[in-house]
């Protein structure tokens, strides 16, 4: 758990936005507080929870993160380097060793704490409270990470107050004595807003993407030299850091990438392709280049030779197919007796936000600043070799190029 103090809740984004430099470990306690305000209003409503459950889903909520490498969803989700931090191989490994092991143990914890994790547990509320669509990982988070990036986001904390339990899962009651409570459903649409918001400012922000390509550039290059998920296990990103800098900081690449980062300069956007490819060909772009290491890896040495670069000054980023807003999944109970998804009550405000989400994807190329006067050059070879038009409207005013 202490490990988590040294890990950036937003990875590379503290690059753009200086304040970001609240850890996860931060956020995993105020999932824990957040859970037992959920549980509170939970009780307040008439659930039956125990006291043993309450112990145990709070225990979870602390610990939800602990199995997090640095820069982890960069190099996992993104770069696809290692499997994810949340598979229960991962969570059984993270929540059954050292010391934290030992303890929830003791405490008669761990298959409880697990069940609810993987979703496994036989009231799935359990696992939703904590990790499902409006829920306490999601609401820390939003207020944490818009405060700590200086940006406006607050939601009503009334909407704690409308959780409820049904059929196992939970549910936001959206109406009173048999009428639409409108303000309630305005207050979720705002959540939604305020997450999209963070994704679009800060998530997918251009200088973080490339700065997390950086990182995953080097640490690709240092799993090629030997390095190991088991290895990141251990490390804080200024550990992981050092790590490259003293252990694999010979290799040219990886020396590069820390160079850069250490003086803030960040690789360019010399070639982007949006959704605007369509469906095929986007998928066709993830599986060769998000799916598949080696033919990313191939490509960008085709790359570079073609546009005569020393090898590590591009970088291939491809992110998943699927840019989703899980949120309006959220179960609503209006003027009828089940609850639904909101998704599924054809709000058009919903729609957008959907819409806006899948035009958030990007395909990019990205480049060491050193090479900017070529980019035109290494456009030009970018379309041939993907065979579509570059979508950068920027290139028009390379000048552009020299801000953030």
């Amino acid at each position: 758990m202490q490990r988590l103090r040294g890990i950036k809740q937003l990875g590379t984004a503290s690059l753009v936005f200086p304040g970001a430099v609240h850890t996860r470990f931060e956020h995993s306690i105020g999932t824990c507080a957040m859970a037992a305000k959920l549980l509170e209003a939970l009780s307040a409503k008439g659930c039956s929870i125990d006291a043993a459950s309450k112990r145990a889903i709070l225990a979870a909520a602390l610990v939800h993160d602990v199995g997090h490498i640095p820069y982890g969803h960069t190099i996992e989700d993104e770069r696809r380097l290692f499997p994810r931090h949340d598979t229960p191989a991962r969570l059984s490994q993270a929540l059954t060793a050292g010391e934290l092991g030992a303890e929830l143990a003791r405490q008669k914890l761990t298959e409880e704490v697990l069940a609810i994790l993987n979703k496994q547990h036989p009231r799935p509320w359990c696992g939703e409270l904590i990790s499902g669509t409006i829920c306490a990982d999601l609401l820390d988070y939003l207020a944490r990470d818009a405060f700590f990036c200086g940006l406006p986001g607050r939601y009503d904390a009334r909407i704690l107050r409308t959780l409820n339990i049904w059929d196992g899962h939970l549910y936001i009651a959206a109406e009173k004595n048999g009428i639409i409570r409108n303000d309630i459903v305005s207050e979720v649409l705002n959540v939604l807003r305020l997450r999209y918001f963070l994704t679009e400012r800060v998530f997918f922000h251009h200088t973080k993407t490339a700065t997390g390509a950086m990182i995953s550039c080097a640490v690709e290059r240092a799993a090629s030299l030997g390095l190991t998920q088991e290895t990141l296990f251990r490390l804080t990103d200024e550990r992981l850091g050092a790590l490259l800098e003293y252990e694999y900081g010979h290799d040219e690449i990886i020396a590069k990438v820390l160079s850069c980062l250490a003086s803030r300069r960040v690789y360019k956007r010399a070639y982007v392709l949006t959704r605007q490819v369509g469906q095929e060909y986007k998928k066709q772009l993830v599986e060769n280049y998000h799916d598949n290491i080696a033919a990313r890896a191939e490509a960008e040495s085709v790359l570079c030779q073609r546009c005569r670069l020393p090898a590590g000054d591009l970088i291939i980023y491809c992110p998943a197919a699927n840019m989703q807003l899980k949120e309006a999944n959220v179960l609503l109970k209006v003027n009828e007796d089940i609850p639904r998804p909101l998704s599924s009550l054809n709000v058009p405000e919903v729609a957008v936000m959907r819409e806006n989400y899948r035009n958030l994807w990007r395909f990019y190329v990205f480049i060491h600043p050193r090479q900017l006067s070529k980019i035109h050059r290494i456009s030009q070879v970018c379309e041939d070799f993907f065979g579509c038009e570059n979508h950068l409207p920027a290139l028009q005013s390379p000048q552009l190029y020299m801000g953030i």
